[in-house]
């Protein structure tokens, strides 16, 4: 009989295009977040959350990678019914289902905030996951311009709140009721047939949306025949010529010394077209609905380049770019590029309901934003670890429990070391690998004499793991004192280092 193979081991590693979040990862993100609520709790929006998981029915056509399978989202099908099921792929689709779902139980205008994962079936690449933490806030029911300028103004209050001082960022603002009134003049829309044409449109808005990262010939050579990138993969081109594309070019070679200037050059650029003309009157309003409130060139401005790549934005669309230089991964100068976008999207809550929708919102990239304080030197910091009560003797357990128990109840992140405590050197090692501003030592004398030894790891040098306690006890940053005083000299420690 021959001997059955073992199954093999499972790998231990990441799917690809995924990653892991650790300890000061996790808790820099919770608190750029916070702060960020803050902001939008100020400007009156509700936090919300709804399914990871959402209808592939309820996701709609408006996915952002057609070129993947099932167009760019991780979906599955039920076996009992047959439906569909998807993850999110970011947090404006099920928005739209919640406005529709619970119409009339929510306020109108809706005002919003989301925070959490969404999943994208993408080509992974350097710093390109296919889950990513998103950090949305929309206005739903409103067709004001004034909530566009609104969602600017609270996107300029949010960067400048969680450490992006003003000058290092810009929020542009565009329309693409203007795009539409250019690509009217180029002859790649139709207003009395919206449908046509649709799919030369998905690919220039596409094209020129990446400007930044192909540059105008790869931009160009999209609208055109196509584009092979460095890998060898094709895109498919929209099939414009060469006048056409000038066209469009045009559009986003517009921007000028200033706001009306800008706006005067993309009247000219819409022609007869009303679409064109009613969206630069949009701006306009935009434009001095935040110089009323304050909120001049240097942190909002108008930009022709601002197209956003989904399909469902209807009118004003914006982005926030950070401005200062970065090095790249061959040590060379560049700009850190767009952490947040968004714009009007009134026709997809109408996918559910029939009825027109009006809506507003914008998504904060949070991993992006999170690098960028890092690059800034506002995040990245060590993260304190607990202090380590260190085990002497371990059928004295309970009292150091109770050590711990009394750090805790004061407010001080503690723990009692759980390994093997026969070698006290790899406790002195955990310690430092978990980064503790203090450990205490209770041996059997020191348990007699109703005292603590405490030692300040952050002034003390690293001790070695083969170090004795007698080693350790000599150096200059570990104290004794009575049991009852050890919470009190903790904090003194912890406070000191904070300084």
């Amino acid at each position: 009989m021959a001997k059955q193979k073992k199954a093999p081991r499972p790998k231990a590693e990441t799917p690809k295009g995924f990653r892991d979040y650790f300890g000061s990862d996790v808790t820099e993100r919770k608190e750029m977040l916070d702060k960020i609520a803050e902001v939008y709790h100020r400007y009156g929006f509700d936090p919300l959350e709804t399914s990871a998981v959402e209808t592939v029915e309820a996701l709609g056509k408006f996915l952002p990678d057609v070129d993947r399978p099932n167009a760019g989202v991780f979906a599955w099908q039920e076996e009992d019914d047959g439906d569909w099921l998807a993850l999110r792929y970011d947090m404006t689709a099920p928005l739209a289902r919640v406005a529709a779902q619970f119409r009339n139980d929510l306020p109108n205008p809706y005002r919003r905030y989301a925070m959490g994962p969404v999943w994208r079936n993408e080509k992974p690449g350097p710093g390109r996951f296919r889950q990513f933490y998103q950090c949305d806030a929309d206005t739903v029911g409103s067709a004001s311009v004034a909530a566009d300028a609104e969602i600017c103004a609270m996107l300029s209050d949010a960067l400048e709140t969680v450490g992006i001082p003003r000058g290092d960022y810009i929020v542009r603002v565009n329309n693409r009721k203007v795009l539409n009134g250019v690509m009217e003049v180029a002859g790649v829309l139709d207003p009395s047939d919206p449908t046509k044409f649709e799919e030369e449109r998905g690919i220039v808005l596409r094209a020129i949306d990446k400007i930044d990262r192909l540059g105008s010939e790869g931009v160009r050579a999209l609208m055109g025949e196509g584009r092979k990138d460095d890998s060898g993969d094709f895109t498919k081109g929209a099939g414009l010529t060469d006048a056409q594309a000038d066209t469009v070019m045009g559009f986003m070679e517009a921007k000028r010394d200033t706001g009306a200037a800008t706006c005067a050059r993309l009247r000219e650029l819409v022609g007869d077209s009303a679409t064109g003309q009613e969206g630069v009157a949009e701006l306009e309003q935009i434009a001095a609905l935040l110089d009323a409130q304050g909120y001049g060139s240097d942190r909002i401005e108008i930009d022709p380049s601002v197209v956003r790549g989904l399909g469902y934005y209807t009118g004003p669309v914006f982005e926030a770019e950070l401005t200062f230089e970065i090095l790249d991964e061959k040590g060379r100068p560049r700009q850190f590029g767009s952490v947040a976008g968004g714009g009007r999207y009134d026709d997809l809550v109408k996918r559910f309901t029939g009825q027109v929708v009006p809506a507003t919102g914008v998504s904060i990239g949070v991993d992006r934003l999170l690098a960028a304080l890092r690059a800034k030197g506002r995040a990245g910091a060590t993260m304190d670890g607990p202090v380590v009560v260190t085990v002497m003797d371990r059928d004295r357990m309970a009292d150091y429990q109770a050590m711990v128990g009394e750090l805790r109840t004061a407010g001080i992140r503690a723990e009692v070391y759980l390994g093997n405590p026969k070698n006290f050197g790899n406790q002195l090692k955990y310690a430092d690998k978990r980064q503790s501003p203090v450990a205490i030592i209770q041996g059997g004398d020191e348990a007699a004499r109703d005292v603590v030894q405490i030692k300040d790891l952050v002034l003390g040098a690293k001790i070695a793991a083969s170090a004795t306690l007698e080693e350790w006890k000599s150096q200059p940053a570990q104290v004794e004192v009575a049991r009852a005083d050890m919470v009190a000299e903790v904090r003194r420690i912890i406070e000191g280092a904070g300084e």
